[in-house]
């Protein structure tokens, strides 16, 4: 069985709000190896912590490192899992997923679109990742799912780009889209309604239960080369109830890794 090289992005300096996603990758390391749960996923496979080569948590100073740093954790060749850190950083993951793979496909789970060309003055806020991933030319196709917050100017980005957008409201388990080519998996957990992850800086009512997060993540019908798992801030969690959700998360993402 392959690994799955594990990485932690300890950074929030693109958050245009709150602070509190760069204390968020120990917190789900820690929940993940919490007691009061298990290792084995819904299907029944163990994912025991030495499935993960994992490469530990880094602290950013600069924006561009993680470009760098996570061009040197994808060097062995396995499927790469990111915890964040806020949405910023997808953007440099992804051009290091591309300087390997080229063009990949993306399958984006969020309340927020994330498709500003420039949010409070800076085109590198956690607003904007998929606007820049998609001007240079870094995906092949985006899939947007549960968006409940677009704005006039990202729907014209979404039209711009041919991002494929299956808004909250349109939602239905018979609209998963499916896939031809491996993707990468962005998973912001204020994709979630709040009341089923709390700990996160934007809460934005009408979202995903945590069972049809987990339908989606079990129904992708390709290989998963990348993901993360941005956006949890523990500073608004409740009894670290958002970094369980985010543990179990991580347990079935990492599944789908393996086993397809």
């Amino acid at each position: 069985m392959n690994k799955i090289t594990l990485q932690g992005i300890l950074y929030d300096k693109k958050s245009s709000y709150l602070r509190g996603p760069a204390l968020a990758p120990p917190l789900i390391r820690k929940a993940y190896r919490s007691d009061s749960a298990n290792y084995f996923t819904e299907s029944g496979l163990e994912i025991r912590p030495e499935l993960f080569d994992d490469k530990g948590d880094f602290e950013i100073e600069d924006y561009f490192e993680i470009e760098k740093t996570t061009k040197e954790n994808l060097a062995q060749g396995f499927p790469l899992m990111t915890l964040g850190g806020d949405h910023s950083i997808t953007y440099p993951i992804i051009k290091s997923f591309f300087e390997k793979y080229g063009p990949i496909d993306i399958l984006h789970i969020d309340s927020h679109g994330d498709l500003y060309d420039i949010f409070e003055g800076d085109k590198y806020s956690h607003a904007c990742p998929f606007a820049r991933i998609m001007e240079s030319e870094l995906a092949s196709r985006l899939v947007q799912i549960g968006i409940r917050t677009f704005s006039t100017h990202q729907r014209e980005q979404a039209k711009k780009y041919k991002v494929e957008t299956i808004e909250m409201k349109d939602f239905h388990l018979s609209k998963l889209p499916k896939f031809e080519n491996p993707i990468y998996l962005s998973l912001d957990i204020d994709a979630l309604d709040p009341a089923f992850a709390p700990g996160v800086s934007h809460h934005e009512p009408g979202g995903f239960s945590t069972r049809e997060v987990l339908v989606i993540i079990q129904n992708i019908n390709v290989s998963i080369i990348g993901a993360d798992i941005v956006e949890y801030n523990p500073t608004r969690d409740i009894n670290g109830m958002t970094a369980m959700v985010c543990a179990k998360l991580l347990k079935e993402i990492t599944e789908k890794m393996l086993n397809i």
